[in-house]
């Protein structure tokens, strides 16, 4: 869900070395069985796809799932049908602590709630055989998830936790009462015309074209493209393409979903110790050269994605399967500094 953590001073990849001639070399080096990049600003778009990816293929874009979410609390903000300050327990019956926590924490991660994926079958980001097949309900992930103690105290620190994002999604079911699928797709997906964006529910397979994901298990690689997401439910379940990602970002933060001053909120930041500020369903990257951009990353087992905007307009999504040798993080800084760095 997050690139490792790495130096903000890397080596760059090799001078005049273009996104696209970059992920050639990530399937070469057999780091990733298939990669695709889509990057978009005042000159058009460009994109290309490296080993088994198609530039129009669908993928799993995980903890991006969380933008979409956070998006729809913040237009129930514009609405005034919820608080960011107010208390969690207002909208979602027994969470631990849920007086003291409130929307804005939960949406930061600073409540300090424990990740349910943490226990051992529980993350979607590892192999685990036919159990990938089993169906959750949301009720199952918070009970999961509440029988842990806190990690600390709200506010007091921070700690990414995909508790929040299914207490978030049991939020807007409970001010709207509607599945939080359905208020994306009314709310996102429908208005802004992302055809090939979906909330797949407990359907395990992706929409044709894509590319496979897989697993290391016993020193060889299998098949993980097939699972049932609702292990993530609105933590990370959804699916879409490079395209459909860049018009949403595009939408969000040129203020188009919400108001300028959600989206002030949205974009006010937690530091986390990493390479990124984290924000209300909202990453920042600052790169190398100074600039920053916005957006996501996410990663479900088999697929990797980082969906991220420049204030200028420019923007750009990363979708790749990984292999056993994974692309580096200074790779993937490298690209990101190749489109949005002046040269």
């Amino acid at each position: 869900m997050m690139i490792k953590s790495v130096a903000l001073a890397v080596v760059l990849t090799a001078a005049g070395a273009s996104p696209l001639e970059q992920l050639d070399t990530w399937v070469d080096n057999r780091w990733a069985s298939a990669a695709l990049v889509r990057v978009e600003d005042d000159a058009g778009t460009r994109a290309h796809a490296a080993g088994e990816a198609r530039e129009d293929g669908h993928f799993r874009i995980g903890s991006v799932t969380k933008t979409f979410v956070a998006t729809v609390v913040l237009q129930l903000v514009d609405e005034g049908r919820v608080g960011l300050d107010d208390p969690i327990s207002r909208y979602v019956d027994g969470v631990p602590k849920g007086d003291e926590i409130t929307v804005r924490q939960v949406l930061n991660h600073s409540s300090g709630l424990y990740d349910y994926a943490h226990g051992e079958g529980w993350s979607t980001n590892r192999w685990r055989g036919v159990e990938r097949f089993r169906p959750y309900s949301p009720r199952r992930l918070l009970a999961e998830a509440f029988r842990h103690p806190s990690n600390f105290d709200p506010g007091t620190s921070w700690r990414y936790s995909n508790t929040n994002y299914v207490v978030a999604g049991a939020l807007v079911e409970r001010v709207t009462g509607r599945p939080y699928g359905v208020e994306v797709a009314d709310r996102i997906i429908t208005p802004l015309g992302l055809r090939h964006t979906s909330v797949p529910g407990h359907r395990p397979g992706l929409p044709r074209p894509h590319a496979r994901g897989y697993a290391e298990v016993d020193g060889r690689l299998v098949d993980a493209t097939l699972m049932n997401p609702s292990l993530d439910w609105a933590a990370g379940e959804m699916i879409s393409t490079a395209g459909d990602l860049t018009r949403f970002l595009d939408a969000l933060l040129g203020g188009d979903l919400i108001s300028q001053p959600a989206l002030a909120e949205m974009r006010t930041t937690e530091a986390t110790g990493s390479i990124f500020a984290y924000g209300l369903g909202l990453q920042r990257y600052d790169l190398p050269c100074g600039t920053s951009v916005w957006g996501h990353g996410g990663e479900l087992i088999g697929y990797l994605t980082y969906a991220v905007r420049a204030d200028d307009g420019r923007r750009a999504v990363l979708s790749y399967n990984p292999l056993p040798g994974e692309v580096p993080a200074e790779a993937v800084i490298g690209l990101f500094s190749a489109v949005f760095c002046p040269k």
